[in-house]
C-alpha cells in the first residue's frame, strides 16, 4: 500500500513537472512563432522600428528558451549521480568579487557594496558551482529589486562554527513568509507585479540550493517588508584539506 502510494505521489510529480516545462516552453515558442509570421507576412508594411522592435523580441525570447534549456539539463545533471564534484582549499573572495562583476555589468542603475572581512581561512568547494551560486544569487538580488537600488555582499567567519558565510542583501519587493518556504522548489517565482514584468523560470534558487547542499553547505532565506538576504555557509577548510591542496599545486 505505502509503496503503491509513492508510486502514485512520483507519477503526480513528473505529470506536474512535465506540465510546467511544456508551459515554460510553450511562452517563448509561441512569441517567437508569432512575431516571425508576421515579419514574413507584412514586412513590407512594417516601418523599420517596427522590425527592430520584433526582431529584439524574437532574440530575447530565444535567450529565453536558451537560457530555460540550459537550467533544465542542470537539473537533470544534478538529480543523476553522474554530476563530477571537484573540491578545491580556496579563498571564495576573489570568486565572489569575480561573480558581482559579471552581474553588475548588466545592471548599470544600481550600485554593489562589499564587505569583505580580512584574513578569512579557505573553504573546501568546487569552484565553478560555487560561482554559479554566487552569480544566481547576486543576480536574483539585482533582477529583483527597482532600478538604482543596493545589493549589499558580505563575506565574514561564523567563529562559533568553524565556517564561512555569504550573505546577499538587497532592497527588493521583499518575500512573504509563506513564499520564503517554497522558494527554493522548481518552477517556484514570488508573485507581485515586479515580478510578473521579469522573465524568469523559477529554476535558479532551486538549482542553488541543490549546488549548496551537494557541496555539504547551507542556504537559507529571510525577509521583511522590504528587501530580502539570502545567506550561504560553508565549513572552513582543515589544516588537512589545505595541505593537501598545496601538494596538488
Amino acid at each position: 500500500m505505502v509503496d503503491t502510494e509513492k508510486n502514485n505521489e512520483l507519477e503526480q510529480a513528473q505529470l506536474d513537472f512535465i506540465s510546467t516545462v511544456s508551459h515554460e516552453l510553450r511562452t517563448p515558442l509561441t512569441s517567437i512563432r508569432g512575431f516571425a509570421d508576421t515579419l514574413l507576412t507584412s514586412y513590407d508594411r512594417l516601418s523599420p522600428e517596427q522590425r527592430d522592435k520584433f526582431l529584439h523580441i524574437i532574440k530575447d525570447q530565444s535567450n529565453r528558451l536558451i537560457h530555460l534549456v540550459e537550467n533544465l539539463l542542470t537539473v537533470s545533471k544534478m538529480q543523476s549521480d553522474k554530476e563530477l564534484i571537484i573540491y578545491k582549499s580556496v579563498n571564495i573572495v576573489p570568486f565572489v568579487d569575480s561573480a558581482m562583476q559579471m552581474v553588475k555589468n548588466q545592471y548599470k542603475t544600481h550600485k554593489y557594496i562589499t564587505n569583505y572581512q580580512k584574513n578569512l581561512p579557505n573553504i573546501l568547494v568546487d569552484t565553478d558551482k560555487f560561482q554559479q551560486i554566487m552569480i544566481n544569487l547576486i543576480d536574483n538580488a539585482s533582477k529583483y529589486s527597482e532600478e538604482g537600488s543596493t545589493v549589499t555582499i558580505t563575506v565574514g567567519q561564523n567563529y562559533n562554527e568553524n565556517s564561512l558565510f555569504i550573505s546577499v542583501k538587497d532592497e527588493g519587493i521583499g518575500i512573504s513568509e509563506e513564499d520564503i518556504k517554497k522558494i527554493f522548489n522548481k518552477f517556484s517565482r514570488v508573485d507581485s507585479p515586479l515580478t510578473r514584468k521579469i522573465q524568469g523560470n523559477g529554476l535558479g534558487l532551486y538549482i542553488t540550493k541543490t549546488l549548496v547542499e551537494k557541496m555539504n553547505g547551507k542556504i537559507s532565506a529571510s525577509s521583511k517588508c522590504k528587501g530580502s538576504e539570502f545567506i550561504v555557509e560553508f565549513k572552513a577548510a582543515s589544516i588537512e584539506d589545505n595541505a593537501k591542496q598545496k601538494i596538488k599545486e
